[in-house]
């Protein structure tokens, strides 16, 4: 066992479990005072409800011997053999380690869909589209692109940290809950202003400090590769900070403090999919590209008519197919096993992108329409007016459980 490349993957999952309280600070202070602790429990809750699913079965389903490429089978279910054995012969790292690493990523997944459906799911449809996602959607792409013999690994498809297991699934599905759940109430002509950006910003800046632990840990080693991971990951999330700002500035005349959380974001989502495989000045730009086409991607909601209140589709979900179909295009061979980027690599990525997004956006479709049978998909609409903190949690961030929230 190499300790120092163990050390560094519970480090690195450390990190990554702190990107998701981190997502509800940036979540959080984007939706009104009313509805800030709701919007939190989409986080935190999701620390709780995928952490014993992915214990329970979602890791032997991500990295069980695989049935056709599909999906792993129930050797690990219960972590039944994931103990203090090396991962393989090449990462010398304790299974149980990288079940660790691995369950952080499996939590923020969904929880960065919530983007999308704040201020207006019931808290029981969220508890059961969670559990239902990252078993039906989140699982299997994990599967297809992560575990040797998955269909996608096989086919020679790249996602060295998650832009197509993590962001371009989240966002696509993030896509789909806006339209299947339809608009907040009064929107657009009613303002839906962020109540607090200051929270944001801090959500912002532990989601960098944290996305060196989602990119550079995916290495499995304390090497060269994971000091380039983290060097690109660092680079890309300033260029998308500074070209969101410009873009900005160009189009409305200020620069913004939520348009450079935004952009940085946006660059840290672009660079996940090709950290491990391209050189820091081509990094730079894949963050700055990100930034100015995940801007573009955040108008369209405007521009079509859907309500993705914090924009999940239009970061992750575009962010992460950049980054994704960049990466066939930019991949250095000396980094990806002799196979550097071109028609083939592009093509392989193409075929990730889109049978990631038509799976994900399926499965979600249906889920949804299932789950709104159930238990139903909306709050209520006097719940919608009054605030969903108080009628869902009886809690209250800034005032007495059923009052009055402050900032709304």
């Amino acid at each position: 066992m190499n300790s120092g490349d163990t050390a560094w993957l519970l480090v690195s999952a450390c990190l990554v479990m702190l990107m998701t309280p981190a997502l509800a600070l940036f979540y959080g202070g984007m939706v009104q005072g009313k509805n800030v602790l709701s919007t939190f429990m989409h986080s935190f809750f999701a620390l709780g409800i995928v952490t014993v699913q992915f214990a329970v079965i979602g890791y032997s389903l991500c990295f069980g011997p695989s049935w056709h490429g599909v999906i792993g089978g129930l050797d690990h279910v219960g972590l039944a053999g994931v103990g203090d054995q090396a991962l393989d012969a090449t990462h010398q790292v304790p299974l149980l380690a990288h079940f660790a690493y691995q369950c952080m990523f499996a939590v923020i997944a969904p929880a960065l869909i919530s983007g999308a459906y704040a201020e207006r799911l019931q808290f029981s449809a969220y508890v059961l589209f969670t559990l239902g996602w990252t078993t039906l959607v989140y699982d299997p792409i994990a599967h297809w692109s992560w575990q040797a013999d998955g269909w996608l690994a096989q086919l020679g498809a790249i996602d060295f940290a998650g832009g197509t297991v993590v962001h371009l699934s989240s966002g696509v599905s993030a896509l789909v809950c806006a339209l299947v759940l339809g608009k907040r109430r009064g929107y657009p002509s009613v303002r839906h202003p962020p109540h607090d950006l200051t929270m944001t910003v801090v959500g912002a800046g532990i989601l960098w400090f944290g996305w060196f632990g989602f990119n550079a840990g995916s290495a499995l080693h304390a090497d060269g590769l994971a000091s380039l991971a983290l060097v690109n990951t660092h680079l890309a999330a300033a260029a998308g900070a500074l070209t969101w700002a410009l873009t900005e500035g160009l189009r409305v005349k200020k620069a913004t403090m939520l348009g450079v959380a935004s952009g940085l974001v946006a660059g840290l989502v672009a660079i996940t999919p090709a950290a491990g495989y391209v050189s820091p000045m081509v990094a730079l730009a894949i963050g700055g590209a990100a930034g100015m086409i995940c801007y573009g991607g955040v108008l369209l909601k405007a521009r079509l008519g859907y309500d993705d209140a914090l924009d999940a589709f239009g970061i992750h979900g575009i962010g992460g197919a950049t980054g994704a179909l960049v990466t066939g295009v930019v991949a250095r061979a000396v980094l990806n096993n002799g196979h550097g980027g071109g028609l083939e690599l592009l093509a392989k990525q193409g075929i990730a992108v889109a049978s990631a997004a038509a799976w994900a956006a399926g499965v979600t479709f249906v889920l949804l329409k299932g789950i709104d049978v159930v238990v139903g998909l909306r709050v209520p609409q006097e719940t919608e007016y009054d605030g969903l903190d108080g009628a869902l949690h009886g809690e209250s961030a800034y005032g007495s459980p059923g009052g009055t929230a402050h900032g709304t």
